[in-house]
């Protein structure tokens, strides 16, 4: 059974915690004079994943001096500008084929080639690090770095060491800012004024996806033995659905916790349940999960990468209509505990609803996504901690 206690901790005083936000760094005391930075000219500063999800795409250089020059705006922009500056090489392989809209004389899709390349290295000056796309100091940052004019850049002082300028597009840029339609302070922007905000290229791309769970949510289930939270799968089979309702009340949950008042909502019930058909098909040898949230618990069985594939016609190739059909290991775990069993030549029949230890599993179990946690939420976390 689930301690009584820490179902009322997980399911209802989680619902008064408020987390605490850090307060962001001044912008000013980003770019304060002060802020001692290193800006050793021997050293490259190559960009990592610890250096922030979101960054400042200061220029990009290529061709026979893009090192030198990259170098030397990283060191200016750290010296100079006390920005976190770095450097993440880059390269464009434009030598494959890449598919083309339409089809071709066989119904294939067709296949196309770039005309103009077939391999460009770049390298990009990023400054970091900042959390989100909306930190006033990447704003503040951006802006006065539009409008900075690094001495590295000045044609002038590169013509001087006998080189030519290898930032990307810089004739355009140079030409858009002086003869294109705009603002006049879109006119004074410097070499620089075409810098935006991107993300980190070696974030994991799961951080930029729609955020994970929600932390109280996580804080319900992280207690749990068979948490589903701790499938290592990406799909998993949710064959038990418990609907519960929230005890929200103030003075009840206060009561709840002096231990005046027994907790019988509905979520509880639907807790118990989740946990307690958790157990009995572990027992039995099933890979089984709990998961619960504000609303209702449920329970899984198995651990999958995938759950279904293309259906192929008889020369080997996926349907048009794009049906799939599931593996075969997901299809036996929807008809081991459904209502819908299929005989050996793969025949749908109807059986009556089944139940484990009293509890009925749900007459259509369906393949899910394992829920994910909130890898935002941790990195902000080590990054504060950091501080």
């Amino acid at each position: 059974m689930l301690p009584a206690r820490l179902l009322v901790g997980s399911f209802v005083v989680a619902l008064g915690l408020a987390s605490a936000t850090a307060q962001a760094q001044s912008p000013l005391g980003r770019m304060s004079i002060f802020k001692r930075l290193e800006s050793d000219p021997n050293k490259t500063y190559p960009l990592q994943e610890s250096h922030g999800p979101w960054l400042i795409l200061a220029a990009t250089f290529s061709g026979e001096d893009a090192e030198k020059q990259a170098q030397a705006l990283i060191v200016e922009l750290r010296r100079d500008f006390k920005l976190a500056a770095y450097r993440h090489e880059m390269v464009w392989d434009f030598s494959e084929n890449i598919q083309g809209r339409g089809i071709d004389a066989y119904g294939r899709p067709k296949q196309m080639k770039h005309a103009n390349y077939e391999k460009r290295e770049e390298i990009a000056v990023l400054i970091g690090d900042f959390p989100t796309i909306d930190d006033p100091a990447a704003k503040k940052t951006l802006e006065e770095i539009r409008y900075a004019k690094p001495i590295c850049l000045d044609p002038e002082q590169i013509a001087k060491t006998g080189q030519k300028t290898s930032q990307t597009f810089a004739g355009w840029r140079l030409a858009s800012a002086q003869f294109m339609s705009g603002s006049a302070e879109k006119k004074r922007r410097g070499p620089l004024g075409k810098a935006f905000l991107t993300v980190n290229p070696l974030m994991p791309a799961e951080y930029f996806r729609p955020k994970g769970i929600d932390p109280l949510v996580e804080r319900m289930n992280e207690p749990m033995e068979h948490s589903l939270l701790k499938c290592p799968g990406k799909y998993t089979v949710k064959v038990a659905t418990f609907a519960g309702t929230m005890v929200s009340i103030p003075s009840e949950v206060e009561k709840i916790e002096k231990g005046e008042k027994h907790l019988r909502s509905r979520l509880e019930q639907a807790a118990m349940n989740a946990h307690n058909l958790t157990a009995a098909l572990r027992a039995k040898g099933y890979e089984a999960y709990e998961f619960h949230d504000q609303e209702q618990s449920f329970v899984t069985v198995g651990s999958f990468q995938e759950v279904a594939r293309p259906i192929l016609d008889e020369t080997g190739r996926p349907l048009a209509d794009g049906k799939k059909q599931l593996y075969d290991e997901v299809r036996n775990v929807v008809s081991t505990f459904g209502t819908t069993t299929f005989d050996e030549r793969g025949l749908a029949k109807q059986v009556a609803p089944r139940s484990l230890i009293g509890i009925q599993f749900d007459a259509n179990p369906v393949p899910i996504e394992v829920p994910q946690r909130s890898i935002a939420a941790a990195y902000d976390q080590s990054r504060q901690a950091r501080r």
